[in-house]
């Protein structure tokens, strides 16, 4: 056959399509992961590269919000107030709200449009409200993730534009949809708006599971070339509750079609199990009870019973961040440490106080169970008897 013939140049071109399919099938591979977990006992029922590192896109805006609603909590922001536009955040590539320099955005109004616009000015003007510069907000991103127990998440923008070191995991994502529904249950109801009215312009929510699939209550969509399209989806049924996280799907179409398959076999699955006891999470939710130092209980499980044995969480130099490790850890294991109490305990010691969080109440069985399974969580985790 001859190199120029018709037939060689077919030959070749089938080739060349053949090795471009081989190629985007194993970039697909690279950007996919998905995880589905029963929140009620903080089971994955569904998992595929949960672990692996991925780029967060849009997702970011999550962690964005958390920042927002904590300090909304704190009193640094509210929700009238107006946040200043700069050059840097009118410059921002779409999608956006088209804000210019010298304008102005109340908090609120920028709350829904991170959440139905996905709009990347808006992200930069509360980075700067909140952290002076951008970075200076990413790098406060990151510690926060770091202390709800997102240990392979690194933050370098608030918009999810591409950084390549700017990654997460799917169970890291799953971490941060929870702490926003069990810390700030008042602003978490923003995510499931379905529409936000700005100045003369409608914007629809990009996540379309609010609107054809029953549960649904949010959570956020994300896609950039280097992520794929990502979706992180909260659905609640009776007495069921999933959380899905979808990274590197090929289309909006098909992540949404992968995340109800997905979603779907995982209801599935609990229809056909046994009924299992609901926990009562609303105990981790941060009450503000005071208590003289040596001790401050956070919150009672389900139950107050004796126990010889403590799970201990961490010991750290903050009380803040004490506290925010037992709430990360009885997100990641909700049926065994809510049987227990929560505790931060205060330790002085010649190189300063420390603050050791802590779960009361276990036998020993129960208290070296709780660890081992908190070490898969990365959480560490040590079962210390009481004396």
């Amino acid at each position: 056959m001859a190199p120029n013939s018709p037939v060689a140049r077919t030959s070749l071109i089938a080739l060349f399509i053949g090795l471009l399919g081989v190629v985007a099938s194993v970039q697909a591979e690279e950007r996919y992961a998905a995880l589905v977990v029963d929140v009620n006992s903080g089971r994955a029922l569904f998992e595929r590269h949960a672990d692996a590192r991925r780029h967060p896109a849009s997702l970011t805006k999550m962690m964005t919000l958390y920042m927002v609603f904590e300090a909304l909590e704190r009193g640094r922001l509210s929700p009238k107030q107006a946040l200043p536009v700069s050059a840097r955040a009118a410059g921002q590539p779409p999608t956006k709200l088209g804000l210019k320099k010298g304008e102005t955005i109340t908090v609120e109004h920028a709350i829904l449009a991170l959440v139905t616009r996905s709009a990347n000015d808006v992200a930069t003007v509360v980075a700067e409200a909140l952290g002076g510069t951008e970075w200076q907000f990413a790098q406060l991103m990151t510690r926060r993730a770091h202390d709800l127990g997102m240990r392979d998440t690194q933050f370098r923008n608030a918009s999810g534009l591409h950084n390549r070191e700017q990654v997460t995991t799917a169970w890291d994502m799953y971490r941060l949809a929870r702490a926003l529904q069990i810390h700030y249950p008042s602003y978490y109801r923003y995510f499931s708006t379905q529409r936000f009215q700005y100045r003369t312009a409608s914007y629809r929510n990009h996540n379309k599971l609010l609107l054809d699939y029953q549960g649904t209550d949010g959570i956020k969509t994300g896609y950039i070339r280097a992520s794929g399209f990502n979706l992180a989806a909260s659905v609640r049924r009776g007495n069921h509750h999933l959380i899905g996280i979808v990274f590197g799907g090929r289309s909006s179409r098909t992540r949404n079609d992968h995340m109800k398959t997905i979603l779907d076999q995982s209801f599935a699955r609990l229809r056909e199990e046994p009924a299992a006891p609901q926990v009562m999470m609303a105990s981790f939710s941060r009450p503000r009870v005071t208590a003289p130092v040596g001790g401050q209980q956070l919150g009672q499980g389900s139950r107050d019973r004796p126990g010889g044995w403590t799970v201990q969480v961490g010991a750290f130099r903050e009380r803040g961040t004490a506290e925010r490790q037992l709430q990360q850890a009885a997100l990641s294991l909700p049926g065994l440490l809510g049987r227990g109490k929560a505790l931060v305990e205060t330790l002085e010691r010649d190189t300063g106080r420390l603050y050791r969080a802590r779960f009361q109440g276990f036998d020993e069985a129960e208290a070296r169970t709780a660890c081992a399974q908190l070490m898969q969580f990365r959480i560490d985790c040590v079962p210390v008897q009481l004396r």
